[in-house]
């Protein structure tokens, strides 16, 4: 199989795997259609219309908030719908995605764009299980306001901007609910943590995989974030989640976006809000797209806890806990993440 220039090398990369493999397999044997796990529970994840939260009557706002906790401890993950971002801003987004990442790779990879910020498969991967089959742009939202980052993609500046601050003010909106949940959070300071300029957003895309069944499109994994905001594909399925120590797959919804919790809450709420595991699979037939916004506080701000005096988890900052998934990743070819910041016993 011969890739189109636009696509990065991946089929080499796991060619290239499969031979460093101990349980080298023959590669062209695994060149067959992918299959989904046979009897995979398809799930629709919580709903919650966040009209609530507007509301005039008080018991419809606290209802609204309820279930985004509820949603936050029990799944770990949740839809929302009637979020404020206006369906234009999504679709231009989606429009300009799409033109970056049909793109030759050579200029994918040009110097600057987007601040030096496309990667592809898993550059740490010593098998063929730890690749991802996909590309994307992880981007500093700190250097989108910079001309020199667009290259040849001018109109992409203008909406990216437009969608990155819709998307901080519903990231926070949200952020503001769960910390107004548990006893014991700072909600200005706590807010002065995460801004403009420490988010990210990640453009991502996952070309049509003709090859195994065992090869992700993103490897199982946690989010290292406060919470993320996932504009996920219409109509390409793909996104699972750990839900009852079983994979579910997520049945996408058209009309909302998916918000799911990531490690800095779960530690900040000790426990009571989940980061959970979650992946995405590929397709034989159909790329897809989605984009991710990651709400971060600065490398230096520290990670409290709601609960300090009975914390499971020991203070750190988040450029500590960085730096520990890098190591481990570097190591091991896996995020351990929260396992390693817990107190002794």
């Amino acid at each position: 199989m011969i890739e189109c220039n636009q696509n990065p090398p991946l089929l080499q990369d796991y060619t290239q795997l499969v031979n460093q493999s101990s349980d080298r397999v023959d590669v062209i044997k695994q060149h067959r259609p992918v299959y989904h796990e046979p009897g995979l529970e398809v799930c629709e994840l919580p709903l919650v219309d966040l009209c609530g939260l507007l509301s005039e009557n008080e018991d419809e706002r606290v209802s609204c908030a309820s279930e985004i906790c509820k949603a936050s401890s029990e799944w770990g993950f949740f839809q929302i719908v009637n979020h404020g971002i206006e369906l234009e801003v999504l679709r231009k987004m989606r429009k300009e995605q799409v033109k970056l990442f049909e793109a030759p790779f050579e200029m994918k990879t040009a110097p600057g764009l987007l601040d030096n910020s496309y990667r592809w498969g898993n550059r740490t991967a010593t098998c063929p299980k730890q690749l991802s089959w996909c590309e994307a742009f992880h981007v500093p939202l700190s250097r989108i306001s910079d001309d020199t980052c667009y290259g040849e993609f001018n109109s992409l500046r203008e909406v990216m901007q437009e969608y990155a601050g819709a998307m901080q003010e519903l990231a926070k909106s949200i952020a503001r609910v769960l910390v107004g949940n548990l006893a014991g959070g700072e909600r200005g300071v706590w807010e002065d943590k995460c801004n403009a300029s420490t988010c990210f957003m990640r453009l991502n895309r996952y070309p049509p995989c003709p090859i195994s069944p065992e090869v992700f499109g993103l490897v199982p994994h946690t989010d290292s974030d406060f919470l993320t905001i996932l504009h996920q594909d219409e109509h390409v399925g793909g996104l699972q989640l750990m839900k009852d120590s079983k994979w579910v797959a997520v049945k996408p919804n058209p009309d909302a976006l998916v918000v799911n919790i990531g490690d800095l809450f779960q530690a900040w709420s000790n426990d009571v809000y989940k980061s959970v595991e979650h992946k995405v699979t590929v397709n034989r037939e159909v790329e897809r797209h989605s984009i991710a916004y990651f709400l971060c506080p600065s490398y230096e701000s520290f990670i409290g806890c709601c609960e300090e005096e009975n914390s499971i988890y020991r203070r750190f900052t988040f450029g500590e806990y960085r730096s520990q998934i890098q190591e481990d990743v570097k190591a091991s070819g896996h995020k351990v993440g929260l396992p390693r910041f817990l107190v002794s016993t």
